[in-house]
């Protein structure tokens, strides 16, 4: 099994742009930007030059297959002393992560911009900023997150007994993650999965190996030694992690996603799955057009639309798409690849981009704004393009780049039959001022999340669920939903029943047969005077039952 993050589905959250600035602190014009160039062998298939201007990246060593086992039996070492702590005490050893985060904004907005090609500002704004709120978040909360419950139990059946239900930790995650969003994702993983009392294997993308160290890096000198295993590699490095772990948290390709699926049932072990998206728009005819076009296109375009959330279908109500139509398409023209928006991180991505507006164009679409890129160059402006027909992969196949298909519809119906005929379901927006109605479409919706006047930035929320159905996986990240992947529920039962045996054990006899069938009617199972007659019958026998008898 080959363990690869596919660059057409990586998983993303929301992301944010940056100016390459000179000396004076004024924006310089970006150079045309190059392809990556990979290396291969042993130092691993990572790429040495930024698919900004082709800079040298610093150089990195790959993890051996070979040697992911033992780095898996060291962290399981380093988990059984871990989970042994309270909630309390793992959380006052990861709470300094935050000041980190912040401390070290520039540095990671910095590398995130040479590694992955995007702006600056989305940089900051989607990796730094939400996730010293996700530490805060964890931190502040896992406590009461991970207490346990009661449950109660009928004295006259089960006479002495007390329940309880804790949340056990999995023991190893193994963590596989994309390269769009390189710091955001693996941490939303990383910290609750350490605060619930696991151990966690992570293999960054290969594309983005350099944020994956550095993710590592901020729990440096907190955490037992071993605890979080960061391994470096491909896809041979990935089906390792999968082949070692007690649960996998997996993000990228539905290919991928597939593979790892199998492989975990193979094992018996869990799998969450964040897989692709086709995230659709839905205009509605009492839009708010300055609103709308403005969310739609930053939704569409935010880190070159190399996001699950991003919108890559808008069914706009034809009523309104003389207003709306026209005014995205004046918006996207004033974009800058490089500048406003990211270019794309690796020529493969950049070529299923280019393939889905040829094909589209083929099949008759009118290309609105922007189109492809000299070839060579990944600063793939934003398109905008209308379409009559959904026969196409642009409307059916996760493009996952700068391209806006825009489809006239006829009414909310329409819209809705379009959004849910989609073998994706991560995210849709509406659009509209009847907010009232739009809850209601929301939950005719097949889709994990629905945002309503805004689109695909609530993956950065912490206490809000990330999650999609279909062929976009059935993981979830965020909130307390996503402890359910990282915790296992464990029952204890304590018994405080003095007796020398219990009702339901040996010897079988008439009278425990006459109980058996007294407590039946006493539960419902005869009118009110037969109920009656066997309350007596059971007052009469139970003390039999006890000597005995």
């Amino acid at each position: 099994m080959d363990v690869q993050q596919d660059g057409q589905a990586a998983e993303a959250q929301d992301a944010p742009e940056t100016n390459e600035t000179n000396e004076t602190g004024e924006a310089s014009a970006p150079e045309a930007p190059r392809a990556p160039q990979a290396t291969t062998g042993a130092s691993g298939p990572f790429p040495t030059q930024s698919p900004l201007d082709g800079s040298a990246l610093p150089a990195v060593t790959a993890t051996s297959a070979s040697e992911v086992p033992a780095l898996a039996r060291k962290a399981r070492e380093a988990q059984q002393a871990w989970a042994t702590k309270t909630a309390r005490e793992r959380a006052s050893v990861i709470a300094p992560v935050k000041q980190r985060i912040l401390a070290r904004a520039e540095e990671i907005a910095d590398l995130v911009h040479r590694e992955c090609g995007k702006p600056v500002e989305e940089a900051a704004l989607a990796e730094v900023l939400p996730n010293a709120d996700l530490v805060e978040y964890w931190t502040d909360a896992i406590e009461e997150l991970l207490e346990g419950t009661t449950v109660e139990f009928d004295p006259l059946s089960y006479p002495g007994k007390i329940g309880r239900i804790h949340k056990a930790p999995r023991g190893l995650v193994g963590l596989v993650t994309p390269w769009n969003y390189p710091v955001a994702i693996p941490l939303r993983t990383i910290v609750p999965a350490l605060l619930a009392g696991n151990a966690v294997l992570f293999k960054p993308s290969e594309i983005t190996p350099r944020a994956g160290a550095l993710v590592a890096s901020l729990f440096e000198g907190l955490l037992p030694e071993g605890l979080l295993a960061l391994v470096q590699g491909g896809g041979d490095v990935g089906a390792a992690v999968v082949d070692e772990a007690d649960v996998v948290v997996f993000t990228g390709s539905v290919a991928t996603g597939r593979r790892v699926a199998v492989r975990c049932a193979e094992r018996l072990i869990p799998c969450s799955l964040e897989l692709g998206g086709k995230d659709a728009a839905i205009v509605l005819a009492d839009a708010l057009v300055e609103r709308t076009a403005n969310g739609i296109v930053w939704g569409a375009f935010t880190n070159a639309g190399q996001n699950c959330a991003s919108i890559e279908r808008v069914y706009v109500d034809r009523k309104i798409a003389d207003k709306i139509v026209p005014r995205i398409v004046e918006l996207t023209k004033k974009l800058e690849p490089g500048r406003d928006t990211a270019v794309l991180t690796t020529s493969r991505q950049c070529d299923i981009v280019r393939r889905h507006l040829a094909e589209a164009e083929a099949a008759g679409a009118e290309v609105l704004a922007g189109g492809a890129p000299e070839a060579g160059s990944l600063a793939f402006a934003p398109t905008v393009v209308k379409l009559e027909h959904e026969d196409t992969p642009l409307l059916r196949e996760e493009t996952f780049g700068p391209i806006l298909p825009i489809v006239l519809v006829d009414g909310v119906e329409d819209a809705i039959t379009r959004v849910n005929a989609s073998t994706f379901g991560l995210t849709t927006s509406l659009w509209t001022r009847r907010v009232g109605a739009a809850h209601a479409m929301a939950r005719r919706l097949k889709t994990g999340v629905v945002t309503i006047n805004n689109h695909g930035f609530t993956a950065a929320v912490a206490a809000a669920p990330w999650t999609g159905t279909g062929e976009s996986g059935y993981g979830i990240t965020n909130s307390p939903h996503a402890l359910g992947e990282l915790t296992r529920p464990q029952f204890v039962l304590e018994d405080r029943n003095k007796a020398a045996r219990e009702l339901w054990w040996y010897p079988y006899t008439p009278v425990l047969r006459k109980i058996a069938f007294a407590m039946a009617r006493v539960r419902g199972g005869a009118g009110l005077f037969g109920r009656i007659a066997a309350v007596f019958e059971l007052v009469a026998a139970l003390p039999k039952r006890l000597l005995g008898g």
